[in-house]
């Protein structure tokens, strides 16, 4: 269950401030407004990312803190793009979000009555007017930053001829870019969205939800400030993008006369190591780069959800970076962190092995009495290896006192990580070693006795014996050891696939190319790596999405290609601490036990 985000608070007792809670405090403070009222305006053409988690933050957010309201709305005004997948999938990734509009689910599509109504009102007032332009003569025509625009050649036609054309255009009788509306403003305009912009195109394209009933379409900038007007939103709050185009909204909502909310700009997310682009994910899912939109390397919600990323975390990541007014750019590592925090407190540790090294523990005993006749599922021994295996006590989480223990089971054959043994150990190195002893994480001290190799000079196996006397605890005699490291029974271990991901991108900036470059020269080859690896048995039956921490490994998320004969593992993000940390630490506390 996703921690509530709707926590009770006081109408404008927000945890922390900004500049646009602090516009909404002053707008209630001098009567501009009495009430809260936001929207998350998605377009359906693509699935939700990092960024539109931080606008859905924002404008729910921000309703929470004074006590407000937010709406769903799809401007789904393309349909060009648009499809009934994505209105399904923003659905459930801003309800995965924890954001809750309750009833307030709406599409500018069922507004478009009302909107073609008004665009007949402009061309009656001699405020709009049907061009004939092409889209690239309208271009060409619209002038530079240094010169004004040059006005349509159908400008001005009369107010009877344009109602005619509108009408006709409603009916079909024009064929695609034939016609558009266009708003008559000013073609000398220092802002280019002022210059005559077009209001409708004809498009004869079925609608997701309208089906064939419209073939006229209003372009995003005259639906945009009506949609809001229509709604009752207060506050309309929208990426910088948007600012230059504040001028045109206002100016169709004045012109119309009717319901005028507040527009606010702030700057939209960006991160290292990534692309927040609806163009550039197709291009990556198309070209193959990814495995689809889900894929644990992007930054969609759905991705992140696959990899192990929770609600919690994300909202946490949104409160940490803020609303800031100007670009910035925000470290990946935050994001990171943020999942790190949640998880460390939550999820159960497990053991897991993923470039295994055979141990054998020579004076371990071998038979049992349980294990005679066949029996595949011995009894528990307690007190001490009676042959065979044993159990043995293992702490969920340090850090929930709450979690308890779970058994884990210990056998003569075992396996470590490949990396925690040298047969010739380097300065600082304190794992295994030939003649050296470690601890096994809440077993025993070890002491490899023997290295065994094949015919090609690989290490194969190590063989080593066991100190009964420290089990689960130090040594009687009051011997140290520097090391303690994590292993699973040979004979219990599920096997299973672990991908590894990393960074989707080699450089911070993905644009940051040579001239003879692109973006896609930038993609890190090793962004996914595939392994086999044994776990613990304790994650048999584990559902997808079940998120655990493999001791030294990092936190791990079952992936929904998991099978019953299979369990597949997503790594969420690594642990702080790497070995280069964990060396440095043991060379300046040389007498202690290595830490975890």
């Amino acid at each position: 269950m996703n921690e509530p985000l709707n926590e009770t608070r006081e109408p404008g007792a927000a945890e922390s401030t900004d500049f646009i809670r602090e516009a909404v405090k002053q707008d209630l403070a001098e009567g501009r407004f009495d009430h809260v009222h936001t929207r998350f305006p998605p377009e359906p053409n693509a699935y939700l990312h990092i960024g539109h988690a931080k606008a859905i933050w924002v404008n729910y957010g921000i309703a929470q803190d004074f006590g407000g309201l937010m709406n769903l709305r799809f401007d789904d005004t393309n349909p060009a793009k648009e499809e009934q997948e994505f209105v399904d999938a923003i659905i459930e990734d801003v309800r995965w979000v924890g954001a809750d509009w309750d009833d307030r689910l709406f599409f500018a599509s069922d507004y478009f009555d009302r909107m073609y109504e008004w665009a007949i009102d402009l061309i009656k007032k001699d405020k709009a007017y049907v061009c004939n332009l092409s889209a690239e003569e309208v271009s060409k025509t619209r002038g530079t930053l240094t010169e004004p625009g040059v006005e349509s050649p159908y400008r001005n036609r009369s107010v009877e001829e344009n109602l005619d054309l509108f009408g006709r255009m409603r009916a079909g009788e024009f064929p695609d870019g034939a016609r558009t509306l266009r708003a008559k403003i000013d073609m000398a305009s220092g802002n280019f969205n002022m210059r005559d912009p077009v209001m409708y195109r004809i498009l004869h394209q079925e609608h997701h939800r309208q089906g064939d009933k419209w073939c006229l379409y209003p372009m995003y900038d005259w639906a945009h400030g009506l949609e809001d007007s229509i709604e009752g939103v207060t506050h309309s709050l929208c990426s910088l993008e948007y600012e230059n185009h504040r001028p045109l909204y206002d100016w169709f909502l004045d012109q119309l006369g009717i319901y005028h909310p507040r527009q606010i700009e702030f700057a939209r997310l960006n991160m290292t190591y990534t692309v927040m682009s609806k163009r550039r994910f197709i291009e990556l899912v198309n070209g193959g780069y990814v495995k689809g939109y889900d894929d644990p390397r992007l930054v969609t919600l759905a991705g992140l959800r696959r990899r192990g990323y929770t609600p919690e975390a994300i909202r946490e990541f949104c409160r940490r970076i803020g609303v800031a007014k100007m670009y910035n750019l925000v470290e990946f590592a935050v994001l990171e962190d943020c999942i790190r925090d949640y998880l460390n407190k939550r999820s159960q540790r497990v053991m897991a092995v993923m470039n295994p090294l055979k141990v054998i523990l020579t004076n371990y005993p071998t038979t049992s009495p349980s294990l005679q006749g066949g029996a595949t599922s011995p009894p528990s021994l307690q007190g001490g290896a009676r042959g065979g295996y044993e159990e043995l006590d293992a702490i969920n989480n340090p850090e929930d006192p709450d979690a308890g223990t779970r058994k884990v089971p210990f056998s003569r054959e075992l396996y470590i990580e490949r990396e925690d043994f040298r047969e010739d150990p380097p300065p600082k190195f304190f794992r295994l070693a030939p003649g050296r002893e470690v601890r096994l994480r809440y077993a025993y001290f070890i002491k490899c006795e023997e290295v065994v190799k094949d015919e090609n000079g690989e290490i194969v196996e190590l063989r080593c014996t066991y100190d009964p006397a420290t089990r689960g605890g130090d040594a009687p005699d009051g011997r140290k050891v520097k090391a303690t490291l994590h292993w699973v029974s040979a004979k219990h271990a599920i096997y299973a696939e672990a991908r590894l991901y990393d960074h989707l991108f080699l450089k911070p900036d993905p644009d940051d190319v040579e001239e003879d470059q692109t973006w896609f020269d930038n993609l890190n080859p090793n962004s996914l790596q595939v392994t086999e690896c044994m776990v613990e048995p304790s994650v048999l039956g584990a559902k997808p999405g079940t998120r655990y921490q493999f001791e030294r490994q990092g936190y791990f998320c079952v992936d929904p290609d998991s099978t019953p004969d299979k369990l597949v593992f997503n790594r969420t993000v690594t642990l702080r601490d790497t070995w280069a940390k964990i060396e440095k630490r043991s060379a300046v506390r040389d007498t202690e036990e290595r830490p975890l």
